[in-house]
């Protein structure tokens, strides 16, 4: 998943959290933005819909392990690094990654780390496992070397990556390839394509095109492992009152929900199966309510408000609130 823009982009900065953070902190801080920066709280806004993609962006990145662990990885060698696909011809950035395994050793570089960090990704042009381990390479003792692996990447679109799709791609020599892209596919999922890379140099297996899968945010929807989450807005008599609502669904449909008189702002509805659709399991969208307050009221509308404010239970919302900041 490691591209070039990780060393041009602080995703820590975007969402305004330390290096640190929790997964769980994590979690709220890109909410509570998302629900800040969504285009449906935005209609128009081009800034905030820009702003919503970038924090999209470093969510999804940092709130995976195995992607977060690389780009922090990758973000400390400094931005001078640059990394080339192989077979591309180019130097790779290896000049920075040995100064970085250098410092602290003298000027000694510990090529097994060296190696075993470009092992990791699988496209290693010096055969399989570590420079060449087990199948050939100076450890193989003369065995068949196993072909490279080619890296390729793609970017989908949120639905597509939801539903599954056949795509075509083109190699490194210009020839196209077909990919199955199975339903439900996550942002930074690879995708192995056995026996479809280099072929060996001297009769072993070929090496495999390793896909690497970029999926674009959706304007309303995101994913949550197998579910998925919607904002959802209710007035505030909808909210006092109760009332059944229609709510959006990936597929395009709407499904109807009861709002129980008294719900507050945050309150989440789940509907079962309607989530992501894969072959392990299916998750459920998440309808999270969001009363809104009118930024215009006519003469009528004010007056029974001002009646309404009048006749309401007088309790102090804000009481427990100031109960507990003072203890």
């Amino acid at each position: 998943m490691a591209s070039q823009d990780w060393f041009d982009k602080d995703f820590y900065k975007m969402l305004g959290v330390s290096k640190d953070v929790s997964d769980a902190e994590l979690k709220k801080t890109y909410r509570k933005l998302a629900r800040k920066y969504h285009p449906d709280a935005n209609p128009g806004n081009t800034a905030a819909e820009t702003k919503f993609k970038e924090i999209s962006e470093a969510y999804s990145v940092l709130s995976d392990p195995e992607q977060r662990r690389e780009y922090d990885e990758i973000r400390a060698m400094g931005s001078g690094a640059r990394f080339t696909a192989p077979g591309s011809g180019g130097a790779g950035g290896f000049e920075d990654v040995f100064s970085r395994f250098g410092q602290g050793r003298g000027q000694t570089a510990d090529f097994d780390d060296i190696f075993s960090m470009f092992s990791q990704g699988g496209g290693g042009s010096f055969g399989s496992g570590r420079f060449g381990q087990p199948s050939g390479g100076f450890r193989g003792f003369g065995g068949p070397q196993r072909g490279a692996d080619i890296t390729a990447r793609t970017t989908i679109d949120f639905v597509t990556a939801a539903q599954g799709e056949t795509i075509t791609l083109q190699s490194e020599e210009g020839k196209p390839f077909k990919v199955k892209i199975p339903a439900g596919v996550a942002d930074g999922q690879k995708i192995r394509l056995r026996g479809r890379g280099r072929p060996s140099p001297d009769g072993g297996e070929p090496g495999d095109i390793v896909v690497q899968v970029k999926v674009r945010p959706h304007p309303v929807f995101t994913r949550e492992a197998l579910n998925l989450r919607v904002t959802v807005p209710v007035t505030f008599t909808e909210a006092a009152l109760g009332a059944t609502i229609e709510v959006p669904t990936l597929g395009g449909d709407v499904v109807k929900l009861r709002v129980a008189p008294g719900t507050p702002s945050g309150r989440v509805l789940r509907v079962k199966g309607r989530g992501i659709v894969t072959a392990k399991g299916t998750g459920d969208l998440l309808a999270e309510l969001q009363v809104v307050v009118p930024s215009h009221l006519d003469g009528a509308a004010r007056d029974a408000l001002e009646r309404f404010h009048e006749l309401e239970p007088k309790e102090n919302p804000r009481a427990d609130l100031m109960a507990k900041a003072r203890a």
